[in-house]
């Protein structure tokens, strides 16, 4: 495949996600899709370009781990899980659904293929990482642990912790992304409790940094292939983002963080998505 078609694709799945999010939120009538369609480029290229993994074996020995810190946002990987074949797509209207195997946070224990671990309890996501990525270096396998964590998530001391630990002991096998998108929900990050500089704080904590355009498939994409070849230490891609990115009412404004659209809203949103 070429390169612009496969760039074309991808933009195409992410699209789709964006769409599921959309539909999936507006039927469980609660979520958040602020940070999940900013994260939607980020998490489409790990599954549908990047990351080693079997859907037909969910728990192959081999394969790379995806661990979604900032668990809130987990329509976008339920979306794209789906779309990759771990499970129906139907199912994704049973989101938040009593019964339902996708929770408003993953949760491992509810039977879902493809979630790692149970997350949403900010700033635990890169320790759980941390422990992972060891365990694969000590069983001899060559995979990678990618760990998704917002902006304001960075706040949290535990995050910090983590970065040290990883960087203490050369997780080169460990790649953290931050979503960038400046808004988490009481408002801008920089007002609430102000993380910046984000890629210095990062490195100076031993890691090596990538900054990106987070919704741009081509950076993020070789942003991944850089982050391979580093070794000796753990890096983090730092993906400036939009939040709510695609969906016009919904791009930078706080409070789409954790409310769901009417079913007005979302014929807009789906419209905006759809011309994009």
């Amino acid at each position: 495949m070429k390169r612009n078609n496969r760039i074309e694709k991808l933009e195409e799945i992410a699209r789709q996600v964006r769409k599921d999010i959309i539909e999936m939120l507006a039927l469980a009538g609660s979520g958040h899709p602020g940070g999940a369609l900013s994260a939607s480029d980020i998490v489409v290229a790990l599954y549908f370009s990047i990351m080693k993994h079997n859907p037909k074996d969910p728990q192959w020995k081999e394969r790379d781990r995806f661990i979604l810190s900032k668990g809130h946002s987990c329509p976008a990987m339920y979306a794209c899980l789906a779309r990759a074949g771990y499970f129906p797509v139907q199912e994704l209207k049973t989101l938040r659904k009593l019964g339902s195997r996708l929770q408003g946070h993953p949760s491992k224990t509810d039977g879902l293929p493809g979630i790692e671990v149970s997350t949403g309890s900010l700033g635990q996501g890169l320790s759980i990482a941390n422990g992972v990525a060891l365990g694969l270096r000590l069983d001899k396998i060559d995979a990678r642990v990618y760990c998704l964590m917002g902006d304001g998530e960075i706040e949290e001391g535990q995050i910090w912790e983590a970065a040290m630990a990883a960087s203490h002991y050369r997780l080169d096998n460990l790649c953290g992304i931050v979503d960038n998108n400046g808004l988490q929900i009481d408002g801008k990050i920089d007002e609430i409790m102000n993380p910046n500089p984000i890629s210095e704080k990062w490195k100076a904590f031993g890691w090596n940094i990538i900054k990106i355009d987070g919704n741009k498939m081509v950076e993020i994409l070789e942003a991944f292939a850089e982050a391979k070849k580093v070794k000796g230490k753990p890096t983090v891609i730092v993906a400036k983002t939009i939040k709510g990115k695609g969906v016009s009412f919904m791009e930078n404004a706080v409070e789409w963080h954790g409310k769901a659209p009417s079913n007005e809203q979302a014929k807009v949103a789906l419209s905006d998505l759809e011309s994009s």
